[in-house]
């Protein structure tokens, strides 16, 4: 499959923990950066004033703000004998009010020349997934430091670059667009069901094969069903925003919100289970037996129980052949809902796209007993020290073999 590079979006960004000097306390109102080097590199020697900025603010779970405002670079010093000082003036915002010392701060030059300036908490899931997009090495104490975004810098925007991107607003062109508009085309303006689509991308690529390789079919028919939805996705809401939302002689606020509150839900609720059709489909490549969302105590539901439900419901059968597996495309806090879904599995197992979370949640996850599993591409966005306790999809399915074959 084509893919779109970073490079095709960024030049370069460079990356700094805040000082409390950079921030808008009751102690600093400055509203400015120092222009150091690393700036200059990325922003030049010339002044440029009312650079289109978009400001970010993320934080370690699902709150995001954003909003528009601008930059100016200039060096005050200007026409004196003595060296160069550059300075960089932000406008104050509701993001730039949420601010602190020692959050993580990233400003990236886009290739229209507009600024992205994204805050997140040290530590954080989302400063891991930002340094690893970026090819970013992590630093003791975070003074700005450039990157330009080229070579092994530049990263192909694969299902985990596209992923960050996602949180940050920013949909890249689609390399391949014409070649999914013709795999939709047979769905006109409606969607098809959630297995229907699932089933599609993995008929779209027959070379990939949940047999040889189950790591590198999950990822890249997940991939491929995302391409698809986004895709009609698109379509869809052209021709529903062209037909107008409008109430007599008004605008249908109403009925915008309500359609716009509509879309994010779908893909919300499409994601997950087109995650556990695909881990489905490896499942039976692999020939092991598995259940589907059968329920277990309390009316919960983990996603999948290896060998099956009767051997679950079985006092009988020895809780140590039994396995696990909660499937979740993103964690954030949600993790901790497998711990009660399946008493008798004291070691659970649980499954996730998502690149790049905190050392601090995969320790708790450790303490709790979840082995958290991923496709082995998106191993590397995760921490060294993270990258050995972690478990690949093909390691999985063995431990699950293992146990059912006693």
């Amino acid at each position: 499959m084509q893919r779109g590079m970073l490079s095709d979006l960024f030049a370069g960004v460079v990356v700094k923990r805040l000082t409390l000097v950079e921030t808008v306390t009751p102690s600093s109102n400055q509203h400015e950066f120092q222009g150091t080097r690393p700036l200059r590199r990325l922003l030049g020697e010339e002044d440029r004033r009312g650079i289109p900025a978009q400001f970010i603010w993320i934080s370690g779970e699902q709150e995001a703000l954003s909003e528009p405002g601008f930059m100016s670079w200039s060096n005050v010093r200007k026409g004196k004998p003595r060296a160069a000082e550059f300075h960089l003036y932000y406008s104050g915002n509701a993001v730039t009010d949420l601010m602190q010392a020692d959050d993580m701060l990233f400003l990236a030059l886009r290739r229209d020349g507009s600024v992205l300036a994204i805050v997140t908490p040290v530590a954080s899931t989302i400063q891991n997934q930002l340094m690893w997009l970026f090819g970013l090495e992590e630093q003791e104490q975070f003074s700005f430091t450039f990157q330009e975004i080229e070579g092994t810098n530049n990263a192909e925007l694969d299902f985990a670059a596209r992923y960050i991107l996602d949180e940050l607003g920013i949909e890249p062109e689609e390399p391949e667009a014409d070649r999914l508009d013709r795999l939709i085309e047979g769905f006109g303006l409606t969607f098809p069901t959630t297995r229907v689509f699932s089933e599609m991308a993995r008929v779209s690529l027959p070379e990939v094969s949940a047999a040889d390789d189950p790591d590198q079919a999950l990822i890249e028919w997940m991939d491929r069903e995302e391409q698809l939805f986004r895709r009609l996705e698109r379509r869809i809401v052209a021709d529903r925003i062209g037909s107008g939302f409008a109430a007599s002689d008004e605008a249908d606020v109403d009925g915008f919100l309500s359609f716009s509150l509509s879309v994010q839900n779908r893909r919300k609720a499409r994601v997950g289970q087109a995650l556990e059709n695909h881990l489905e489909a490896v499942f039976n490549a692999q020939r092991i037996r598995y259940a589907r969302g059968a329920e277990t105590e309390n009316r919960n539901k983990p996603d999948f129980l290896f060998p099956g439900h009767a051997e679950y419901q079985n006092s009988a059968f020895p809780s140590e052949r039994l396995t696990m597996l909660g499937a979740k495309t993103t964690l954030k806090d949600r993790w901790r809902q497998v711990l009660s879904e399946a008493r008798r599995i004291d070691h659970k197992h649980l499954l996730t796209l998502e690149p790049g979370i905190s050392e601090n949640q995969t320790d708790e996850m450790q303490a709790k007993q979840i082995q958290l599993v991923l496709p082995r591409r998106l191993h590397d966005t995760y921490r060294p020290a993270q990258r050995a306790w972690l478990m690949d999809v093909a390691s999985f399915i063995a431990v699950a073999r293992s146990r059912q074959d006693g």
